[in-house]
């Protein structure tokens, strides 16, 4: 039997309590480890959470996206020129067309098309793109904006002319002869031709000296397809960038005249910037000075001619565009 005492209950056997069972303490035995776990385990549930939501923050600052990919489209590559060049589709067609059958006039005779000049062509614009293409009559239009022309982006005759226009004004305009004391006479092995006059090897002294840093500049950049030595002049045996002609007289330039008396080059010669030791002519692959077509539109296609066409310039070099061979010092440009 049971009965109470002192808030206690005890087996009661024939009148004795041999038995007491505590329950108020047990309880709280039972209950204490209860509440301090749970207490615990929240509090580690409240630190874990805040970890995450904190380096969440950190990730989220750091890569702005990371947050919004799963919600959003992904991200497409910019195209800023495709619309420009799309705008001009229409003029890339008829450049396509133009380059090789626009009728034109130069030097007293008609030309047909434009494809020999490209290269001067995309240098001057600014553009490496193809002449057919959408990018190269962009740049075209903003050239010919510029110029105050029509910003078509059709290389048609009147854009053409102008470039031929803009080309010319870069040259020396002049033939007097710079006198005796300027004059440099050249190593033969500067020279295309290794039997070639010793009277025909002069130059203007600052012209020979721009033409060596040339060539030194030429050697870095043109190793594999231009044979150079170590020191960065042209190798035996190489052609490439030697130079075929320089000064030239007013006497010689009348006896070639007397003995070519028909030929387009020699009625050219009659004021030749020739005469003032600051014109070179230099090899550019095939046949060294013709002006046949063929043989100018392999020229065009050389590393060697590229390269000029390229950097040239910062050595005080501009070309006489419808010979691919002939490059003028001009300094101060």
């Amino acid at each position: 039997m049971l009965s109470q005492k002192n808030g206690h209950f005890a087996a009661n056997h024939g009148g004795q309590s041999n038995i007491i069972f505590d329950y108020p303490m047990k309880k709280h035995a039972v209950l204490f480890p209860t509440v301090f776990g749970a207490i615990i385990f929240g509090l580690l549930l409240y630190f874990a959470f805040a970890k995450v939501n904190i380096y969440a923050q950190m990730s989220s600052s750091d890569n702005p996206l990371i947050s919004k990919t799963s919600k959003t489209s992904p991200v497409q590559p910019r195209t800023e020129s495709a619309p420009l060049a799309g705008r001009f589709a229409g003029a890339a067609t008829q450049n396509s067309r133009l380059r090789n059958t626009l009728a034109w006039g130069f030097g007293g005779k008609t030309q047909i098309g434009w494809n020999i000049y490209s290269a001067l062509i995309s240098q001057t614009i600014g553009t490496e793109s193809s002449p057919d293409s959408g990018d190269f009559a962009a740049k075209l239009s903003q050239w010919q904006a510029a110029k105050s022309l029509d910003p078509t982006g059709i290389l048609d005759k009147t854009t053409l002319e102008a470039l031929v226009k803009h080309w010319q004004s870069q040259r020396l305009g002049r033939s007097a002869s710079p006198g005796e004391d300027r004059l440099f006479a050249a190593p033969i092995v500067d020279f295309f031709d290794s039997s070639r006059s010793p009277d025909l090897l002069k130059l203007e002294n600052q012209t020979y000296a721009a033409y060596k840093r040339m060539l030194a500049a030429a050697a870095k950049d043109l190793g594999m397809q231009v044979q150079f030595t170590a020191s960065g002049e042209l190798a035996p045996g190489e052609k490439f960038l030697r130079i075929v002609s320089a000064y030239r007289s007013p006497e010689y330039q009348a006896a070639l005249r007397r003995k070519e008396p028909g030929a387009g080059r020699a009625q050219l010669a009659v004021n030749s910037p020739h005469g003032t030791g600051q014109a070179l002519d230099l090899f550019v692959g095939g046949e060294p000075v013709s002006t046949k077509d063929p043989n100018r539109l392999i020229q065009v296609q050389t590393p060697a001619y590229k390269w000029l066409v390229k950097n040239a310039h910062k050595f005080g070099f501009y070309p006489y565009f419808y010979e691919p061979w002939h490059w003028e010092y001009v300094p101060g440009r």
